[in-house]
């Protein structure tokens, strides 16, 4: 893993070779002198982390060496600044540089690669001229859902900072999936009745299939539907935790739908796979990107057992019509809820 430092104090990057070389991580770390170093190299890095006074460079690192990763440090209180910088970063982390930070972002993406090791996945989306930047009214709620104090009114004030997302949270808040014959007129409503988490859900699908510019001929309403679909069933078949990361993944399954060149079918990448080499760019959970990796063939994954993959499988092959895995489904011992599981889909099919 080669990583270029830019920008940053030498003594930081100092403290951050010095905790590779204690955690033994055999990194090549780099301190490009400036821009031309940074860019004009006959051996581009893997990794870009800059300063926040780097975004001009960080623009131009992504035109040039598109399959390189993009990190940015932003001071604290830099808000609005963390929006704008997420059209030319994949992640955000906090400055001064934390050396156990930025070991565990680029861990998560060197799994990423272990996960999707596809040389011509990594040529198809590295030829992308500019991947889909992350949601920005997702990450921000994120943020704030974090803070246990995080008060209704505030996730209300997010919403409302883009007109476009609030029409259609709200639009989807009244749709038959979730409103349950009540109209929800206001967004401090939306949050009571929903919840934080399912607000969360509805911006991520607003922003996802709102904002990714495709030249795919795909019907985003239609892909949307059964998103929303797919997301609300897995939701049900795990507990806990794990029913809230199953919800996002099903949302998600579909998304490498929307990125230019990627196709439902025929040569190339799978859907699933260029879909979840974005998620992983974006720094969503490792479950979350696997299941959206593997959620047309579950039987892949390397854990044993019946956890995310596997519910969002179910949920995407009922919603889509498509065979589910019975024999994915007999060696995970859960063969025997199938019945039901599509008797619940069939409900919700109905109810909408």
């Amino acid at each position: 893993m080669r990583i270029a430092i830019i920008g940053e104090d030498g003594g930081r990057i100092g403290q951050f070779e010095q905790a590779l070389a204690d955690f033994g991580l055999d990194w090549d770390v780099v301190r490009p002198s400036g821009a031309s170093a940074a860019i004009d190299t006959p051996l581009p890095a893997d990794v870009y982390v800059a300063a926040p006074r780097e975004t001009a460079l960080m623009t131009r690192i992504r035109e040039r060496h598109p399959a390189a990763v993009r990190i940015l440090l932003l001071e604290a209180g830099q808000d609005v600044d963390a929006m704008q910088a997420l059209d030319c970063a994949h992640r955000l982390l906090r400055m001064p540089l934390d050396a156990g930070e930025l070991i565990e972002a680029v861990e998560s993406l060197a799994d990423l690669r272990e996960l999707l090791d596809n040389p011509e996945l990594k040529q198809r989306i590295g030829s992308i001229g500019s991947l889909p930047p992350p949601p920005r009214v997702y990450i921000e709620l994120t943020q704030l859902l974090r803070d246990p104090e995080s008060s209704n009114a505030e996730i209300a004030d997010v919403l409302a900072q883009d007109p476009a997302i609030a029409a259609k949270v709200l639009r989807l808040c009244n749709s038959a999936y979730f409103s349950g014959g009540r109209v929800i007129t206001d967004f401090r409503a939306a949050v009571t009745r929903l919840g934080h988490q399912q607000i969360n859900r509805l911006v991520l699908a607003s922003e996802t299939f709102g904002s990714i510019q495709s030249a795919n001929g795909v019907d985003r309403e239609a892909l949307q539907d059964r998103a929303l679909r797919t997301s609300r069933i897995a939701g049900r078949l795990l507990a806990g935790a794990s029913a809230e990361l199953a919800a996002t993944a099903g949302l998600l399954t579909e998304v490498g739908l929307l990125l230019p060149g990627i196709q439902a079918s025929g040569d190339g990448p799978h859907y699933a796979e260029a879909g979840a080499y974005l998620l992983g760019l974006w720094g969503l959970p490792m479950p979350i990107v696997e299941a959206v990796a593997h959620h047309h063939r579950p039987a892949r994954m390397r854990s044993g057992g019946f956890w995310v993959t596997g519910a969002v499988h179910v949920a995407s092959a009922l919603v889509s019509g498509k065979d589910v895995d019975e024999a994915y489904l007999r060696t995970v011992g859960v063969y025997d809820k199938l019945p039901r599981w599509r008797d619940m889909a069939a409900q919700l099919a109905e109810a909408a």
